[in-house]
């Protein structure tokens, strides 16, 4: 047993005879049948239905929490609809002995069906409910108002109007209304349904006349009709739902009865005209009163006049105190004598303050200038008179004294140009003060002129304001005897039979009937969960990359060799020294093989690929070994790479040839110059110990590599010559195996031209984003020239995909795993 940088290998000899499974389905063209015919399965399984929506679980899920929500927050915001429900009883129509002779009068029993239909039919006919809408002021109901403004336009009809696939509203104006001349119907009649028109299409869409049966389980009808009416306030809907039952009861009265409707219209035009005239007449009469500024504080006094005596009062105040103010003054400025003693008293006043405040100043100062006078004192016994601690308290001395001097000083300059003022001053405070109360009794003098003239004018205005009582008092009495006919006859009505009753009023509902909130919620998470279902089988349908070896093998019909985890998808490894070298840390985070853990599902991913590369041809081991791809950045350099590690780590002698000549790769790799190469070698005459010399080995891999060499602008030619030919024929006598690394097939020939010189084909397949049609056109071409391709290597599979879970656990369960070729 030989170990290798941490993998258990052992080296395998090419002249070893081993069962090469694969070779007994593979034929000499690389096909596969045996995929075809037992994997290569078309459309949908169970299983892959379940791995289609388990692979899209939080599309599903987000689809079915936004869709719930949304509804959620759309029932939430919808108002409760609630119905209410009035029952009415038609009975067996009787004759009216009040329109009928006593000689003729008997009792009709009318057991006609034609009878109860004609009256449901009435019920919701436009006629009744025009007059519904009238007798209970529902065009000037604020909710019905509402309710009519949201039917009025549908949201799908505004989005048709505004496109111009739509017509204007259907209902016309009165003005455009056509004039009529019939018996039947005047202008106004056919104006005022017109009108009505919207209210009507309201109370039709959300009532609801039904016959009430004797039982669910009978057919039998009973003689009583219920009346539902929804609406979102349940107040309103029993309010409606009432007023057509008693406007039905009514209009089946007046029938019966002989009383004119038109005569109960008029007089109810009537009464709303006069109500109207009243309310115009007080709103006018508030207007003219507010104007005229007649408003009264009790029945005898107005504002106007409670604010013009509260003037007079201040208007006589100010006058006495101008009076008072205008005598002081002139008083005192014909009077020099009296003028000297205000002026000397208001002197002595002023010395007095002053000396007040000069003694407390001064007395302040001289404590200071004690204290520092004993200060010196003390000082004198340990300094000399001259010495400067002792001057500068002399100068702080001075500084006091000469502030006692300035301050009387100032006093004294002070107290005579007061002297020589204070006459001026006493002549101009009297002055000052009288004409500050003459200008206080001039604005008091044109506020009280201006409330009077206004006080004048109200006597024109309150003449005006008796009319108009006296017209509001005039229609209130003729309202009242409209009134009085109104009532007369509704109690003629009253007295006589009516078959037609209410027998149950309809009461405002506690419980909505709709919306279903809980219902609504729940079928949206359903329908939602169901969309999000068929959206992930459809994004599954029009996926068409791999993502599995599963799917290898039913799509391409191509073995999977192995499946390549992603570095990102495996565990990190962490180094647990501290203060670890870069170049350590570097490494740890290393795709290649030569860095990785040996139990690492990387390092038993490539020894499965190494085990499937050397039982892939009877009889030997591959001596030659593409590894290729259908499109750049598959992942086929560091697939060939580490597929060389792996056999180089068995103890064969392995070559690496970076045949990929436009963006050769490998050099940066294993950090080697790109002096010289494959490019080298094919474009000059070399011997075979030149050749030799060309090729490199990495000391820590063990591991013989020939770069591309300087990029030529002819690589194809370079490849498909006989000179490549003969070099592969040489690098297979003189290494163990040849693994050689090419441009993609799909974009370029170089890979294709390659594959006809060696023993089989690696096909490179990025997980999740290689696409099928691409593959499967790589694999057509390289089948075209007959290269054997020995199988897939899915490259960059997530672990932690549902996808893959059951295929690592298959066979990587760690360190458990143990390839073939790692046994004795």
């Amino acid at each position: 047993m030989k170990e290798t940088r941490g993998l258990i290998t052992t080296p395998i000899n090419e002249s070893v005879e081993i069962e090469r499974p694969f070779e007994s389905q593979a034929s000499m063209t690389g096909r596969y049948p045996a995929y075809r015919e037992s994997l290569g399965t078309e459309g949908f399984q169970l299983l892959d239905y379940w791995r289609a929506i388990r692979k899209r679980l939080w599309l599903i899920v987000g689809i079915a929490v936004l869709m719930t929500t949304l509804t959620a927050i759309y029932m939430a915001r919808k108002p409760n609809i609630y119905q209410a429900k009035a029952v009415v009883q038609v009975d067996l129509e009787q004759s009216n002995p009040d329109l009928v002779s006593p000689d003729r009068a008997r009792p009709v029993i009318n057991s006609d069906p034609a009878y109860f239909n004609t009256q449901l039919q009435l019920l919701s006919s436009e006629t009744l409910l025009r007059r519904v809408i009238k007798e209970h002021n529902l065009d000037s109901n604020k909710e019905f108002q509402a309710a009519v403004g949201e039917s009025s336009v549908s949201p799908w009809r505004a989005v048709l109007k505004s496109i111009g696939l739509a017509s204007g509203d259907s209902a016309k104006s009165t003005d455009e209304t056509p004039a009529i001349n019939s018996s039947l119907a005047s202008s106004e009649d056919v104006a005022e349904a017109v009108r009505l028109m919207p209210y009507v299409d309201v109370l039709q869409k959300n009532m609801g006349i039904d016959p009430v049966r004797e039982s669910r389980a009978t057919v039998k009808d009973t003689r009583l009709i219920e009346i539902t009416f929804r609406n979102t306030d349940r107040d309103l809907a029993a309010y409606v739902v009432n007023g057509i039952a008693e406007t039905f009861v009514n209009q089946n009265q007046e029938k019966r009865s002989g009383t004119n409707r038109k005569t109960n219209d008029f007089l109810q035009d009537r009464i709303a005209s006069l109500q109207a005239e009243i309310k115009n007449d007080e709103d006018r009469l508030f207007e003219l009163t507010k104007d005229q500024g007649i408003l009264k504080v009790d029945p005898d006094t107005t504002l106007v006049i409670q604010r013009l005596s509260g003037l007079n009062k201040d208007l006589l105040a100010a006058e006495n105190d101008r009076k008072t103010a205008e005598a002081n003054y002139t008083t005192v400025s014909n009077d020099p004598e009296r003028v000297k003693a205000l002026a000397e008293e208001q002197m002595a006043r002023f010395i007095t303050e002053q000396e007040n405040m000069i003694r407390a100043q001064q007395s302040d100062l001289q404590k200071k200038i004690a204290d520092l006078r004993q200060q010196r004192e003390l000082k004198l016994q340990d300094y000399q008179d001259g010495a400067p601690e002792i001057k500068e308290i002399d100068v702080q001395i001075k500084s006091y004294e000469s502030s006692i001097d300035n301050m009387l000083a100032k006093f004294q300059a002070d107290l005579d140009k007061y002297r020589s003022q204070a006459t001026s001053m006493i002549l101009t405070n009297l002055k000052t003060t009288y004409l500050r109360a003459k200008g206080r009794e001039d604005k008091i003098r044109a506020d009280f002129d201006k409330q009077y003239n206004e006080a004048q004018g109200q006597n024109q205005g309150a003449v005006n304001i008796k009319l108009l009582q006296q017209n509001i008092d005039t229609n209130k009495g003729f309202l009242e005897n409209l009134r009085k006919q109104v009532s007369g006859n509704d109690i003629t009505a009253q007295g006589t039979d009516n078959n037609i009753s209410v027998a149950e009023i309809g009461i405002p509902p506690d419980t909505a009937i709709s919306p279903r909130r809980l219902t609504s919620v729940a079928a949206a998470l359903f329908l939602s969960t169901l969309f999000g279902m068929g959206l992930a089988l459809f994004l599954e349908y029009l996926d068409d990359t791999i993502r599995t070896t599963e799917e290898v093998e039913n799509h391409l019909q191509l073995p999977a060799l192995a499946a390549i985890p992603s570095f990102d998808s495996m565990p990190k490894r962490r180094l647990a020294l501290v203060g670890a070298e870069d170049e350590e840390q570097a490494r740890a985070n290393s795709e290649l093989l030569i860095y990785a853990d040996s139990r690492s599902a990387l390092a038993e991913a490539y020894r499965q690929l190494r085990t499937s590369i050397l039982l892939s041809t009877a009889g030997h081991a591959p001596k030659s070994l593409l590894v290729t791809s259908s499109l750049p950045s598959e992942g086929k350099t560091t697939t060939a790479t580490n597929t060389a590690i792996s056999l180089a780590q068995t103890g064969a002698k392995v070559l690496i040839i970076d045949a990929d000549m436009r963006r050769p790769r490998l050099h940066s790799v294993f950090n080697m110059t790109n002096g010289e190469g494959l490019s080298t070698l094919l474009s000059s005459q070399l011997s075979e110990q030149e050749t030799l010399a060309v090729i490199k080995q990495d000391p820590g891999t063990k591991l013989h590599m020939l770069t591309s060499g300087p990029i030529p602008p002819n690589p194809a030619e370079l490849i498909g010559s006989e000179q490549m030919a003969n070099l592969m024929r040489f690098l297979q006598r003189e290494f163990t195996h040849v693994v050689v690394d090419s441009p993609p097939i799909a974009s370029f020939t170089d890979g294709v031209l390659i594959a006809s010189m060696v023993d089989g084909v690696i096909l490179v397949v990025h997980a999740g984003k290689s696409s099928r049609q691409v593959i499967r056109r790589a694999r057509q071409l390289l089948q075209d020239v007959g290269a054997r391709i020995f199988g897939v290597v899915l490259n960059n599979v997530n672990l932690s995909s549902q996808d893959n879970y059951y295929y690592y656990q298959s066979y990587y369960s760690g360190s458990s795993y143990q390839s073939p070729d790692a046994k004795q």
